[in-house]
């Protein structure tokens, strides 16, 4: 695995790190909550925009 291909995580990937399910991180993703890309016809999402989701939860329950 390369580099860059590390650094963008797959929604299954997602749901493990985030402990959610699917259709959650999908609805977070449509409401750009947490942002992704689209290689070809399969949805990324870049690690840091993981860890940035994280960091925004954490600031909002504060």
């Amino acid at each position: 695995m390369t580099t860059a291909t590390a650094e963008l995580l797959t929604v299954p990937e997602v749901m493990e790190r985030l402990k959610l399910g699917r259709s959650t991180v999908y609805d977070l993703i449509r409401s750009r909550r947490l942002i992704s890309i689209t290689v070809g016809r399969s949805r990324r999402v870049p690690i840091d925009a993981v860890r940035d989701f994280i960091d925004n939860q954490i600031e909002e329950a504060a």
